[in-house]
């Protein structure tokens, strides 16, 4: 049995206690992150321990997103169509709370199975992430992503690479 699963975010989490010690992304989960659900911009997944269904370990956000054929890797974009914007999952914001040392990597392989499965309804040919410095930066590295030519700090991983990982 697993310590920890992902949902949705709902009301039921405490989001007041989260802390991940980046106050941009503990900010975004108090006050945002409800309104962004609910608007349709992003989805919002929480962490939650199994024992304690509240308490939120991390967090994670999805959104669609398009991303230029110009500034992937030209050794990928050759193989791809010729699309004015190719389609993505963007995972906007991922972070996760100090108290869960080890969490971010979880919650990374859960977001990147989501976006997997998604695919069977919706066409991405990539996941793209936001890394909102150098030390995320490294993270998202040490996982397969691979920085874009131009836009500084988003990195992105083919969906072929995540398929043929056995969805994480």
């Amino acid at each position: 049995m697993s310590l920890y699963r992902c949902e949705a975010l709902a009301a039921v989490h405490d989001r007041e206690s989260f802390s991940c010690g980046v106050l941009p992304l503990d900010i975004y989960l108090r006050k945002q992150a409800g309104q962004d659900v609910s608007r349709k911009i992003a989805a919002v997944f929480v962490m939650v321990e199994a024992a304690e269904p509240r308490t939120i370990a991390g967090y994670y956000t999805i959104s669609a997103m398009g991303v230029e054929p110009e500034d992937l890797a030209p050794e990928i974009a050759r193989k791809l169509p010729r699309y004015p914007l190719l389609p993505a999952f963007l995972i906007g914001r991922l972070a996760r709370d100090a108290r869960f040392p080890g969490a971010g990597s979880l919650l990374l392989a859960d977001a990147l199975r989501r976006c997997l499965r998604q695919t069977d309804e919706v066409g991405a040919m990539a996941v793209l992430v936001d890394a909102k410095d150098e030390r995320a930066a490294e993270f998202y590295a040490k996982h397969g992503f691979i920085p874009l030519r131009k836009t500084p700090g988003r990195l992105f991983l083919p969906m072929r690479t995540i398929a043929r990982a056995g969805a994480v």
